[in-house]
């Protein structure tokens, strides 16, 4: 008897060899998607430890073996949050270096998109807070989005500095870990009382720190005494 290679669990009726290379593709973007959103949704409601894999598999209306076809573990999932928030701080920096918005610009730009869903989620944020400090597997996969965010924040604020925006007299390296110790804060503060909005909360922080950032470039005769 032949051995046949073991398919993958189907998703909708449809399996990997019957879709198009395009459309397989696209499939798989979104059956990712839909689990990514299915779990943050699920996590919110009943807590991480209350939430199964089945249960995000049913949430999401695909067969439970496809979920470790995109994720090997529900750690993974707080993982993948991380990833889209990086994701969303290295196009801020591409769309900087390419266009001559001033800082001030780009920093608006990064309150909205930080703040878009499912990062203004209160639990979703306590969560991921949470998991920072009590997963072995989930801080050490953030310590290294937290090293990328802070050399992307650095490729920031040294266009800011080249272009005149930004104060020269602090180093870029400690300009953003100042920057990610308020986000991170801020975001922190917000979960524990998110009565204000996160967006709020976030451009006031952004304001502060803009503040301090631009200080250093007034003469101390536009300063005042």
């Amino acid at each position: 008897m032949k051995n046949h290679p073991q398919l993958s669990p189907p998703a909708r009726g449809l399996t990997e060899q019957a879709i198009p290379p395009g459309r397989r593709e696209r499939h798989r973007s979104e059956t990712r998607e839909r689990l990514f959103r299915a779990a943050l949704r699920l996590f919110a409601e009943k807590g991480f430890a209350e939430t199964s894999v089945e249960d995000i598999t049913n949430d999401a209306d695909v067969g439970k073996g496809t979920f470790f076809n995109y994720f090997p573990s529900k750690d993974h999932i707080l993982i993948a949050f991380g990833d889209m928030q990086i994701g969303k701080l290295r196009m801020l920096v591409e769309e900087a270096r390419r266009a001559n918005e001033s800082i001030p610009e780009i920093l608006q730009k990064m309150s909205v998109r930080l703040t878009e869903e499912p990062g203004r989620n209160p639990e979703i944020v306590r969560l991921i807070l949470l998991a920072n400090l009590s997963s072995k597997s989930v801080r050490a996969e953030m310590r290294n989005k937290q090293a990328q965010a802070r050399l992307l924040l650095r490729e920031l604020m040294e266009i800011g500095q080249r272009r005149g925006d930004v104060r020269s007299d602090r180093s870029s390296d400690d300009i953003a870990h100042a920057f990610r110790q308020l986000v991170f804060g801020t975001l922190l503060m917000w979960s524990l009382d998110p009565n204000v909005p996160l967006k709020s909360r976030i451009d006031s922080a952004l304001e502060l720190l803009w503040t301090g950032l631009e200080a250093a470039r007034r003469t101390p005769k536009e300063q005042g005494p």
